[in-house]
C-alpha cells in the first residue's frame, strides 16, 4: 500500500465567465494548470444575485465533457438537441459535447445562495467527434456513505470501496474512468480512500481545513496528489468539505481555444470554422 501525498497546491483564482458570473477557477487558469484528463474546475458560491443572475447564455462546446454539480440553488439547462434539464440542489448535469453542442445554463432563482462546481473532462481523440449527449442526475440517484464520526461521502462519478461498502455512481467507467467524490468530514475526522495507481488525482477544499500526510491544505486550494493506491484525509478542528477527483490520463496533446478542446491547431481551426458556418452541431 502506498499513500498519496501532496505534490503541490494551487490557489483558486477569482474570475468571471458566462454573462458575468463570478467564480473561482480552481484548475485550468492556464494550459500549465491542468491535470490530465481534467481541464478545468470552476467553483461558484454567492447569495448576491448580481454575482450569478445573468447566467451562461447560449454558447458552444466541442471535444470534452462538462459536469455541473449544484450544491445549493436551482438552474435550468437547454441545448440545441432539445434537451432541457432542471438542475436542483444536490443534482448533477453530465454533458458530453462530442462533435458539438450549443447550450445555456441559467439560474432559476432571483435571490438566495447559488453554489456549485463545473468540471471539464477531456475526451480522447477517438471520441472527440462522437454525437453529443446529455444526462440529468437527481440528488436522490447519487449514492452516499455515512462515516462513523458523522461525515459523509457522496459518489458523483466512479466506483469506490470504503469501510466494506461499495459505492457505484450513476456515471462510471469510460475512457477516463473518472472518480468524483464530495467528502464531508466532521472536526478531527479522517478517512482513507482507495485510488487507482497511475491515475492522476487532486482535491479541492472549499470548507474548513484538511491534511494529507500531515500537510495541511488551505481552503480554496487545489492539492495535486502524488501517485499511490490510497489517500488519507484528516479534517481540522472545524471539519472539512472537499471534492476528491481522480482519472485515467489520456497522454494526448491538448489544443484549446475557449470552449473547443481538440488535439491539434488544425482541428481547432476547423471547430471555429464549423461554428461560424453553423455546422458545429451537424452529424459527422
Amino acid at each position: 500500500m502506498k499513500d498519496r501525498q501532496v505534490l503541490h497546491t494551487i490557489r483558486a483564482m477569482e474570475t468571471s465567465d458566462g454573462a458575468g458570473v463570478r467564480l473561482k477557477r480552481a484548475l485550468g487558469q492556464n494550459p500549465a494548470v491542468r491535470l490530465d484528463p481534467f481541464l478545468m474546475l470552476d467553483a461558484f458560491s454567492s447569495d448576491n444575485p448580481d454575482d450569478y443572475i445573468a447566467g451562461f447564455p447560449p454558447h458552444p462546446h466541442r471535444g470534452f465533457e462538462t459536469v455541473t454539480y449544484l450544491v445549493e440553488g436551482h438552474m435550468r439547462h437547454r441545448d440545441h438537441l432539445g434537451n432541457e434539464g432542471d438542475l436542483q440542489q444536490g443534482g448533477v448535469q453530465w454533458m458530453t459535447a462530442g462533435r458539438g453542442i450549443i447550450h445555456e445554463e441559467m439560474p432559476q432563482q432571483e435571490d438566495g445562495l447559488l453554489r456549485g462546481f463545473q468540471l471539464w473532462i477531456n475526451l480522447p481523440a477517438a471520441e472527440k467527434m462522437k454525437p453529443a449527449g446529455y444526462r440529468d442526475i437527481q440528488d436522490r440517484e447519487i449514492p452516499r456513505l455515512d462515516l462513523p464520526a458523522g461525515g459523509q461521502i457522496k459518489a458523483i462519478a466512479g466506483k469506490v470501496d470504503l469501510a466494506g461498502e461499495s459505492l457505484t455512481a450513476p456515471v462510471h467507467g469510460g475512457s477516463t474512468d473518472p472518480l468524483y467524490l464530495d467528502v464531508i468530514l466532521r472536526p478531527g475526522e479522517s478517512v482513507t480512500v482507495p485510488l487507482t495507481p497511475g491515475y492522476n488525482a487532486f482535491l479541492y477544499l472549499f470548507e474548513g481545513a484538511v491534511a494529507v500526510a500531515e500537510e495541511t491544505v488551505a481552503v480554496d486550494h487545489v492539492a495535486v496528489l502524488t501517485d499511490g493506491d490510497r489517500v488519507t484525509l484528516a479534517a481540522g478542528r472545524d471539519g472539512a468539505r472537499l471534492l476528491l477527483l481522480a482519472g485515467r490520463p489520456l497522454g494526448e496533446p491538448v489544443a484549446q481555444y475557449g470552449p473547443f478542446v481538440m488535439n491539434t491547431q488544425e482541428e481547432l481551426e476547423q471547430a471555429l470554422q464549423d461554428y461560424r458556418n453553423g455546422t458545429l452541431t451537424e452529424p459527422a
